[in-house]
């Protein structure tokens, strides 16, 4: 999805309040505080006359190269390294040795976790997740993570090689990836998920493609960056004398994203009050922005119901009294016909994909009736899909904050939209599925659900698999803070759950953090639980276990859409965790509340039904518009 972020500025260097007796750079002239949700940066003031002063040189004696590509994360306020010591990276982690107290490295069992992990990192962080590896193994085992955050606009840094091997590298030598005869080509193969693919040849320039890999990832829309080392760029050492000069990182980050053109923020703010029946739609690129309390404050000033795309749940917490859920194809009842009876659209970080939209239904969204106000920070993304009047490019938490601003003070507005609210809740219904305390053994998605809802604490953070599974949670289950849903929001991979739930759980040590998957989903990274219990990240994973590939089975059919029954909380027990089994209705909530108290990761695997799919919450608005009825 879009996203309507970037990173506060290359006149920053990250505060290190999180760990203390961190790190601080020098800085010139007295610094100011900038503090956004979620990121804490100190920034350092435009040159003036009076505190002119010269660049100073990154190096004042030779140091390792891979010293100091370590030493521009440490500068660049990066904290977590994801991957496995391969090919010619190995002397890139052997160098992060020397700041292992600042950045820590996680090695993983396998690429596709230490993918996930960095793009998680990136989404709920703002500055690039770092993914490393040998090149062949961070296209292929770390595709999923990498293509998540290309298509997601997560920040995100691939540090890789080319596996080659000088001066035989036109002679084919094993895995080289070159492009020379007989060799793959990592620059096209990667340019193909990633936003930019930088070389490094000699040692300055690997220090100076991993400086602008993290400029590029964060400027403008984020995304990922690769870095290719040649063999050559990572050997020997760097004189402060070496061409091109070497800067402090701070230097090549980019600025501070200007606020939207007044002009058009004015126009927006008067559209806003002078709508009947205004509506907003929060996408992915609120979270990435960190702009949760911008969109709060606004909605409740403008007196504005808030749904979300799928994306975007979590962005918005689905307990306040202006909020309806997801809309569109799997949304909920009350938010599509908010959305479908709305005369003016403010949508946030979304571009309004088809697969969001109940695939253009104009019953929901359509121009030529509602106006619209559209939010991005990549002018490419804003008036895309849906024609928008009033375009809006920028950072949402800046320009979130300059509608705010221009909106005033309206009275009685709130407690209006409030009513509409709660009237739409009662007359669709709102999170008050029976089901939810079904006593069906094998038990009910729903009750599951319920148990979730009704057993974690309200800050706690829950991330997706791909599936049928996603289906139901984002239908079915009710985020009560902001941050609190994480899932792949652009490409949909099976095994993104757990890695992404260690992601959340690095980030956020003092929340706890569940994953949600089925069991074809739990096989593909439960690996990834050998490095939960390496490392100390003590997730919980709540497995819906029907023995089959629901998505598949309910979609087209039986056939290669079943598995075997394994008990995976066993499986868990064997690998050190904790581990169990639910089969009756009444054992999941003290399985939870357990798991919530344990110090270790936690698997539950719970048999359930397939007698709910996914067609059963599908939008008829998008069963009439699919595709797959022409």
């Amino acid at each position: 999805m879009p996203n309507s972020m970037a990173v506060p500025s290359l006149w920053f260097c990250r505060s290190l309040s999180r760990r203390p007796g961190r790190f601080k750079s020098p800085r010139p002239a007295t610094p100011r505080r900038l503090t956004l949700p979620g990121a804490d940066f100190t920034l350092r003031p435009k040159p003036t006359e009076d505190n002119a002063m010269t660049i100073e040189p990154m190096l004042t004696e030779a140091e390792p190269v891979a010293d100091l590509i370590g030493r521009v994360l440490h500068e660049a306020g990066i904290e977590y390294v994801f991957g496995i010591s391969g090919g010619h990276t190995g002397r890139i982690i052997t160098g992060l040795s020397k700041y292992q107290n600042s950045v820590r490295m996680v090695t993983v069992r396998e690429e596709s976790l230490a993918g996930v992990m960095a793009e998680v990192y990136g989404r709920l962080t703002r500055r690039p997740g770092v993914l490393i590896g040998q090149g062949p193994w961070v296209l292929g085992n770390g595709l999923i993570g990498t293509m998540e955050a290309y298509l997601s606009s997560s920040p995100m840094l691939l540090l890789t090689d080319f596996s080659d091997a000088t001066p035989f590298h036109l002679h084919a030598p094993y895995q080289q990836a070159t492009g020379d005869y007989g060799s793959w080509d990592a620059r096209r193969a990667f340019g193909g998920v990633t936003k930019q693919v930088m070389q490094a040849h000699t040692p300055v320039a690997a220090v100076q493609a991993t400086q602008l890999a993290i400029k590029h990832a964060t400027a403008g829309q984020p995304g990922p960056v690769t870095v290719l080392f040649s063999m050559d760029s990572l050997t020997g050492a760097v004189e402060p004398d070496s061409q091109p000069g070497l800067y402090h990182t701070r230097y090549y980050l980019p600025p501070s994203p200007p606020p939207a053109e007044a002009a058009r923020v004015a126009a927006a703010a008067k559209a806003l009050l002078d709508a009947a029946r205004p509506v907003i739609i929060a996408g992915n690129g609120v979270r990435i922005a960190q702009a949760y309390d911008a969109l709060a404050t606004l909605a409740e000033a403008v007196g504005a119901p808030v749904v979300t795309t799928a994306a975007g749940k979590g962005v918005f917490p689905e307990t306040h009294t202006l909020a309806l859920g997801v809309f569109g194809t799997f949304g909920t009842a009350a938010a599509n016909a908010a959305v479908s009876g709305a005369d003016l659209i403010l949508a946030i970080g979304t571009k309004l994909g088809p697969s969001d939209t109940a695939w253009e239904n104009r019953d929901l969204l359509d121009p030529t009736r509602q106006t619209f106000i559209q939010i991005d920070i990549e002018p490419k993304n804003a008036s895309w899909n849906f024609p928008a009047e009033h375009v809006l490019v920028g950072d949402a938490a800046i320009v979130l904050r300059q509608l705010r601003e221009a909106v005033g003070t309206p009275s009685g507005r709130r407690a209006a939209a409030e009513a509409h609210v709660a009237e739409l809740r009662r007359a669709h219904g709102y999170f008050d599925a029976p089901a939810y305390t079904a006593d069906d053994a094998p038990l009910l998605p729903q009750r599951v659900i319920g148990e979730l809802m009704r057993t974690l604490p309200p800050e706690a953070i829950v991330t997706c698999d791909a599936g049928e599974n996603r289906i139901l949670m984002t239908h079915f289950y009710q985020t009560k803070q902001a941050g609190g849903f994480l899932q792949a929001a652009g490409s949909g991979p099976m095994g993104f759950a757990i890695p992404a739930a260690m992601g959340a759980k690095l980030v956020h040590p003092d929340r706890p953090a569940v994953a949600v998957c089925g069991d074809g989903g739990f096989a593909m990274t439960m690996n990834g639980l050998m490095t939960a219990i390496e490392h100390d990240i003590p997730i919980i994973v709540v497995v819906f276990n029907n023995n089959a590939l629901g998505w598949v089975y309910h979609g087209s059919g039986p056939f290669a859409a079943g598995f075997k029954d394994f008990d995976h909380g066993a499986i868990a027990r064997a690998m050190g965790c904790n581990g169990v089994r639910v089969t009756e209705p009444a054992d999941l909530r003290p399985a939870l509340e357990t798991a919530l108290k344990a110090r270790l990761p936690t698997v539950i695997d719970v048999r359930t039904s397939m007698a709910v799919t996914f067609a059963d919450i599908t939008s008829p608005l998008a069963a009439a518009a699919s595709p797959r009825r022409r």
